[in-house]
């Protein structure tokens, strides 16, 4: 059975020293492994940002692709083979900036995939802009005078588009990201886990131990349920945002390839994709 150690490779991170995406990068080996995983078994897809390198840090199969867009590009693979392990990662910049509308859309398609989010609130590879992610007054690069938008919260966002699994995390608390993501990936349908991951260079205001002031821990009311809508916008909205731990999860959600007709048990990638020489001759006619 694979080990920690089998999910790590010979690349040497880049990030900078005391960045939250270490802990999530080593939270997610840890969950992989603790579940059974086999590296071959798993796929990450990482979009554009300091985060989005994660898909070649992590010793599994993995795509690095554009700014925005690891969600359809993680949603082909599972439907490719549907036997993999999917993950899509990447930054607030990435995943509520430009691939927001991609977001939306996988959360109503409901694909069988685990989307996790590295939420700095800042873009930290373009060297320290205002993000969507960045509070009200923010100053940043861009924003020298205070950011006068007001900062999108992805949880309150996932709620209203109808998420079926929701789940957040601060990198700092890896026991509890740990378990997350262990409980993301075994849920039948999309999983978001959004992490609050500091940059430690560009962003001087979210830092760690601001987490640790604000941050309302759900794990520590016992009385809170997970299986009701209301009371997980409820929270959010009266936290800002600012909790972590299991938020929302809806078992009666159907997975979008449970409801295609005629989907093959068989993933594709398996499948003898030759077409018959009658067949192509017939195709061929078509256009003669």
């Amino acid at each position: 059975m694979a080990t920690v150690k089998d999910f790590r490779n010979d690349v040497r991170p880049n990030w900078c020293p005391g960045c939250g995406d270490f802990s999530v990068q080593a939270s997610l080996q840890r969950a992989l492994a603790s579940m059974g995983k086999e590296p071959h078994e798993v796929a990450i897809i990482s979009g554009i940002g300091c985060s989005g390198r994660i898909s070649g840090y992590v010793n599994t199969y993995g795509f690095h692709g554009v700014h925005g867009r690891s969600l359809p590009t993680a949603q082909g693979v599972k439907l490719a083979n549907r036997d993999l392990t999917v993950i899509a990662s990447g930054g607030d910049g990435d995943g509520f900036g430009i691939g927001l509308n991609h977001f939306m859309h996988a959360v109503r398609r409901n694909i069988d995939i685990t989307y996790i989010v590295m939420d700095n609130q800042i873009y930290g590879l373009t060297k320290g802009q205002h993000s969507p992610t960045s509070a009200h007054g923010f100053k940043a690069k861009t924003t020298p005078a205070g950011n006068i938008e007001n900062a999108l919260v992805p949880t309150q966002i996932a709620l209203a588009a109808g998420i079926g699994f929701l789940g957040q995390g601060f990198s700092s608390d890896v026991n509890q990201l740990v378990s997350l993501i262990q409980q993301a990936i075994e849920y039948k349908g999309f999983s978001l886990i959004n992490v609050f991951s500091p940059c430690v260079t560009y962003n001087k205001v979210n830092t760690y131990d601001w987490y640790r002031e604000n941050v309302v821990n759900l794990d520590n009311r016992p009385n809170y349920d997970p299986a009701d809508r209301a009371t997980a916008m409820r929270t959010v909205i009266e936290t800002h945002g600012l909790c972590t731990g299991l938020i929302y999860k809806d078992d009666s959600r159907v997975a979008y390839e449970d409801q295609i007709q005629g989907y093959a048990s068989r993933p594709l990638s398996e499948a003898d994709l030759r077409l018959e020489r009658k067949v192509f001759e017939e195709a061929l006619h078509e256009f003669a």
